[in-house]
Parts: C-alpha cells; structure tokens; sequence
C-alpha cells in the first residue's frame, strides 16, 4: 500500500473530525502523521514488515497512529473513518476543496442548508442563501463562486509527486514479468507535469496476454476497464486510469515520442518528416509503405534532422529553436543540487530541532543549508518575533560548530506584509545569513497591491531571495494576480534570485516563469521547504520544474560548490546586483 493512500486516509479523517467539531489536537495529530507519511522516502508498510523498527520511532507518530496505520495496511480502511463517512456525507467532505472554504463553513452549509454536494453549493450561493448565513455574507458567496470555477478548471488531477511512487512500482513490477524486454512511462509523467489526469506505460513483451494479466492482479489496480490484444485500460486504487499498450520492438521509439507528448511538439516533429518526405506515426517512420526507423527516439529525431529533445522540454515552446541551432541545454539533475535554502524547525511549524535538520541534510549528501523559520506575522505557525528569531539564531550558531562538514546559515522566512512592508525591520534582517521574502496573507488583493509589495522585498538590499512567488496551490488556491514583468525585471535589476518551491503542492514559480528568469539572467535557487527530517525528498520535483523550464546546473546557485555558492551570496549582498 502507498503511503500516499494512508495520508489520504488521515486528511479525510482530519476533514471529518473537524467538520464535526472535534478537539483541534485529534484534528492537528492527525494531519501531522499526514505529512509525516508524504514526506517519508519509504512505505509505511515496509516499515511494519521490519522486526527491527517501529513506525512510532517516526516524528508525530505515536502509539495509537502507530496501530491505525498498521490496520489501515492491512485492511485498506479504518473502523473509525468508515463511522465518520456514514455520519458525514462524501459532498460535503469534496466542499473542503473549495478555494476559501473551511470545515467549519462547510459544517454550516450542510447543518443549515442541508448542502451535500458542490452543484448544490453553487445553487444555493447563487440563489443568495449562503449570502443570508449567519458568517457569511454577499463577499463569501461570491469567494465560494470563484472557487467553485478555479476548481472546476482545476479538473480531478493528481500531483506528480503522488503518482511517481506508484508508477515507479508498477514500472519495476511489470519489468519482472518473464518476457517482458522493456516498459517505460509516457505522457505527462514522462515530461514531469506538475499533475497527471492519467498514466501511460509502454512495453516491449513477447507475450502480451501475461504481462497484462501481471498488470490487473498487482493490488494498486482497481478495475480493468478494457483489454485487447495490444491495449489494457485500468483504474488504479490512486483515482487514476492508467493505460499499457504493448508494441513491437521495431516501433517502439515511435510510440514512446508519440505517446510521451506533447500534442503540439508532435505535430512539429510530423510536419518536419513531411518536409523531407517522410511519414511518422505512433508505428514508425516511414517513406512510402516501408517503414525505415522508429525503434528508438533517437532515430526518430535524427531523421527529422534534430537531436534527441529531453521530454521536459517537448512542450513546443522554445525546444525547436534550440535542437535547431544546437543549443539545447544540458539540463540540470537532482544530484546536482548541493544545498537548501528553505526549512523549518520546532521553533515554527517544523517536526525536528535544529540538530536533526542539519544531521538529515548530511546524510542526503548536502554541504550547505539554511534554517529559515516563520516571521511574526505567521501566527499560526508560531512565527518568530525579532527577540525570539535572535535567540533561535544564537542557538543556530551555537549548534552550528558541532558540524564542521556542513555549512548552517541563519536565515528567515520574512513575510511581506498587506500594507507592502516587511515583518521584520532592517535591523534585524541584516543579522542573517539569508533571507527569503514571501507573501503568505492578502494573496487575493488586485494586482497594483501585490507587485508592490513584492517591489518591496525586492528593493530591500537585506532580501536575498522571493520564495514561493504567486502563492498558489495547485489545484486548491490560485496564484495570486500580478505584474509579472515588473517584477522580474525588479529581481535582476536589484540582483535578486528566485526560488522554485520543491513542495509538490506549490512548485512556485513554475516553468515558464522560471524559463522567464533565466532570460533576464536571474538566479535561481530549489529549495525544499522542509518541516521534517524527511522533507528533502521533494527536492528532485523542484528540479523537474527547472528542468521544464531549460535550467542548467549553473543556473541554480544552490548547485553550485559551497565556496562558489558563499562568493555568490556575498557579492549579491555587498552590490545589491
């Protein structure tokens, strides 16, 4: 069982109990194993199999979550959700991913209004009932509106950082059926989209019946929902239908640049084999009736007169102009990256102490980070005022020397506040070793508002970085509106570098900001946003994200060698440029 099954678990139980009221620790407990379970590399279920180790060793997880997974584990359910399910119904639960709608509002809809269901929900708002709610009002009946549409166009897609572990299984499994000469993945897996609708997988077999039925009895599948003789359609566990076909040897570098996408670079790549005479479809490449390559990709690509194009660039945007005048980027790897620049401690909202993050970060091979927790205005998070962010320095400090194999800069997470000022005054950020200016509240102000103050942080010599840009969340909170040319232009003119968020939820800024960036030359950094040991597992999809955006290893400063990286850093801080 995935782990990404068990938190689901969790955060629905999370949503029900506090759709009911129920005590905000059970609430928090409960979401914190959640993350726990995301962030960790490895199955729950691998754990429990080990007679040497325990899950409640693991940060948030205790005794009775300890024995709740392992029923989970062993029966895919919980007694206690499937109560709660029967007490609630699943409309009201789907209510919660509404953009600006809360347990406790979706509470009030569903004991004052009855609502079960989001066409309900939007009926009643537009009727003008939520309007007249107690709590309420015209304002959030027409938030709810906005984010019934943004939800809408969201469509039911999954993050890529939920789907890879699964179909990293389902690739190493179906590899192990006997015959099975090669399966790889396709589509929007293969370009590391930020969400998938669905999952491709193409194989080479010599007996297609077997490696089929290897599929439909692996425990992630639901429901074969179609098979034929080359094609198998499924419905895996996740929510995701999934698609095998199995190809010959001869066609198979044709279907798998087919299949792998995008729609419109393949239709560029078709109309230049028409240009020299050829034809090619998901079967090969032919002139006239005989077919003369489409074993490989690069067969496929040479005979269109281009070089091999890495999957995250095949988005027909700037790849072309690239292969064309033998430009293509050597695009960055996970390995590369060297440091992190974004974490969080017990002192805020993180699950570890400063030791374990330092020690966690060592033995991922890293040899710098910073340690950048909450500002005030993060109250939630138990932000950090300028006496207690000091003290938590001077403990960073003190801790630091004890590590003489990495690097430890004491840095903060600075939020930019509604009135586009910072959170701490200068005085304080000029103490730190990094600063990350962010916009956590106020992200639904106009446009004019939220460049401003953004060009606050930006014109702030003591900000080092923008962390997480437009504040989105994909799929639940959409970025927040802005002036992106100003403020770009802002980051290189006042030698800003920008952060491409790692958490899959927010992989913020995304690819084509990203691709903007390095355009005007600004530096980009890929950080993980750490709240636990187990956090720098999300590091490679920021990296993806660069990759999509034609980043190389020397556009990330944070792949860059300690010594490079610190140059780097003071030379930002001593011009400003």
């Amino acid at each position: 069982m995935q782990n990404i099954e068990i938190t689901r678990l969790f955060e629905e139980l999370a949503d029900l109990l506090e759709i009911q009221n129920a005590n905000p620790f059970r609430v928090r407990a409960y979401r914190n194993a959640a993350r726990t379970l995301g962030d960790l590399p490895e199955s729950a279920a691998e754990i429990l199999a080990d007679p040497n180790r325990s899950l409640d060793d693991l940060p948030g997880i205790g005794k009775d979550l300890a024995e709740k997974i392992a029923t989970i584990v062993s029966t895919r359910t919980l007694p206690q959700l499937e109560e709660l399910r029967a007490a609630v119904p699943a409309g009201v639960v789907e209510m919660l991913k509404v953009p600006g709608l809360g347990p406790k509002k979706a509470a009030a809809l569903f004991q004052q209004l009855q609502i079960t269901s989001l066409a309900e929900l939007k009926a009643q708002c537009e009727s003008g009932a939520v309007a007249k709610l107690k709590g309420f009002g015209a304002k959030t009946a027409q938030v709810i509106l906005e984010g019934l549409a943004h939800l809408a166009q969201a469509g039911q897609r999954l993050y890529l950082a939920e789907v890879e572990p699964l179909a990293e299984e389902l690739l190493t499994h179906l590899r192990g059926v006997p015959g099975v000469v090669r399966v790889e993945a396709a589509g929007s897996f293969r370009r590391r989209r930020e969400t998938l609708g669905d999952l491709d997988l193409l194989a080479i077999a010599r007996n297609s019946e077997a490696v089929m039925q290897a599929l439909a009895a692996h425990p992630a599948v639901d429901k074969v929902l179609q098979q034929g003789e080359t094609k198998q359609r499924v419905r895996l566990k996740l929510g995701l239908e999934m698609d095998l076909r199995v190809v010959p040897e001869e066609s198979y570098g044709a279907a798998l640049q087919y299949f792998t996408g995008s729609k419109d670079h393949n239709i560029r790549v078709r109309q230049r084999a028409i240009e020299r005479g050829l034809k090619l479809n998901e079967y090969g490449l032919f002139r006239g009736e005989t077919q003369v390559g489409g074993a490989t990709e690069n067969e496929v690509y040479q005979a269109v007169e281009l070089p091999w194009i890495p999957p995250e660039l095949r988005e027909s945007r700037r790849e072309f102009d690239w292969a064309v005048a033998g430009t293509l980027p050597t695009l960055i790897e996970p390995g590369d990256l060297q440091g992190d620049l974004h974490m969080h401690t017990t002192a805020t909202d993180g699950a570890a102490t400063i030791r374990e993050m330092i020690e966690a970060a060592q033995t991922r091979g890293l040899t710098y980070i910073a340690i950048t927790d909450h500002s005030q205005r993060v109250s939630m998070a138990n932000g950090l005022d300028a006496k207690h962010l000091r003290k938590h320095w001077a403990e960073i400090e003190a801790i630091r020397a004890d590590y003489p194999r990495i690097h430890v800069l004491k840095g903060i997470e600075c939020d930019i506040l509604e009135d586009a000022t910072l959170d701490l005054d200068d005085e304080v950020l000029a103490e730190a070793d990094w600063v990350l200016a962010v916009l956590h509240y106020g992200l639904k102000q106009p446009a004019e508002q939220i460049t401003r103050r953004l060009m606050t942080a930006i014109e702030n010599p003591h900000v080092d970085a923008i962390g997480h840009l437009t504040g989105r969340l994909i799929g639940k909170r959409p970025p927040a509106a802005m002036d992106l040319g100003t403020v770009l232009r802002g980051m290189s003119q006042h030698g800003k570098w920008l952060e491409i968020n790692a958490h899959p939820a927010r992989l913020d800024a995304d690819d084509i900001t990203v691709a903007q960036a390095k355009d005007l030359g600004i530096p980009i950094v890929i950080n993980s946003d750490s709240h636990s040991v187990q956090g720098f597992e999300v590091l490679k999809y920021g990296v993806y994200q660069a990759r999509r955006g034609g980043l190389e290893s020397g556009d990330v400063m944070n792949a860059l060698p300690w010594g490079e990286f610190r140059n780097r850093l003071a030379r930002r801080r001593r011009n400003d440029v």
